[in-house]
């Protein structure tokens, strides 16, 4: 569950008031969601306004916006099938391939769960207005913001995706107000990232993040937050349902962007299209001479 992964991941870093508040509701999250908030804060040991002000770290705008979050999560099955499968020695093939599918479908799945459909709407609309789009992303993260280069420079948006540190930077430092950097990161933790994002942010740029849903660094340098599931854990599990999500977000970006200004992109895509037929077309009849 993503609300409780997050507060689960951020327990040892909350104040002793926050503390209490999220060891209840880890402990009793059914009956949290049935309580006042004067109710939580006599069972819990804490007060209305710590409440009020732990539930805005969890993004949610006040406490009955968190408790809806919270019984949505609640209502799904927690049964062993739904939950992550990590990767394990000697598994048959046909259960991989079960558990790879099942893990993605539940990324993508809990990813739509804490989207917020505002912040996607300003995003959108802060690359429609950009004139340029900077990407931050290191490891996974990088192939994810390769992956929004590639979309976004086929409808003719000048944009670059940067993975090396000195190079996030470098760029970051000649943007502008008329531009938007957008940082990802699983963590929102990646410290490269971050230094861009900041740098960009200083710059006057708009700045978006795309992290995991809670609490983190990159999200706090960022004037429009996206967030996918945090659900998934394990070393082993090589990013690969974290990196499902941030695709799926990418996705939903893209096609916003396009479905908005139809008559604009949908022309450079097939221009791009067809040019790249072009010359390759040309090229593979060559070979066949």
């Amino acid at each position: 569950m993503s609300i409780l992964n997050a507060i689960q991941e951020k327990l040892d870093s909350l104040h002793v008031k926050e503390r209490a508040l999220a060891e209840y509701l880890l402990a009793h999250p059914q009956s949290a969601v049935q309580m006042t908030i004067t109710e939580l804060a006599a069972q819990s040991g804490s007060s209305p306004s710590t409440i009020s002000r732990f539930c805005k770290t969890f993004h949610s705008n006040n406490f009955p916006d968190f408790k809806q979050k919270l019984a949505t999560e609640l209502v799904r099955t927690t049964s062993t099938a739904n939950q992550y499968q990590d990767i394990v020695a000697g598994k048959p093939l046909e259960d991989i391939v079960s558990a790879i599918t099942a893990n993605h479908l539940r990324s993508i799945t809990d990813t739509t769960r804490v989207l917020d459909l505002q912040q996607l709407r300003l995003a959108i609309a802060a690359m429609h207005d950009a004139s340029r789009i900077d990407l931050y992303g290191s490891a996974t993260s990088g192939i994810v913001a390769q992956d929004f280069f590639q979309k976004l420079i086929r409808v003719g948006k000048a944009a670059a995706a940067f993975s090396d540190p000195h190079m996030m930077l470098t760029s970051a430092a000649s943007l502008s107000p008329r531009d938007v950097a957008i940082g990802i990161s699983f963590t929102g933790e990646t410290p490269e990232t971050i230094h861009a994002l900041r740098c960009a942010a200083e710059r006057g740029a708009t700045t978006m993040s795309i992290t995991r849903f809670g609490s983190n660094p990159l999200a706090d340098h960022a004037s429009i937050r996206l967030f996918t599931s945090s659900a998934e854990a394990g070393m082993r599990r090589g990013n690969m349902a974290s990196r499902m999500a941030q695709l799926h977000v990418v996705d939903i970006l893209f096609m916003g962007l396009v479905s908005e200004r139809f008559e604009l992109y949908v022309p450079r895509l097939e221009q791009s299209y067809q040019t790249v037929r072009s010359y390759t077309a040309g090229k593979e009849e060559r070979k066949t001479k």
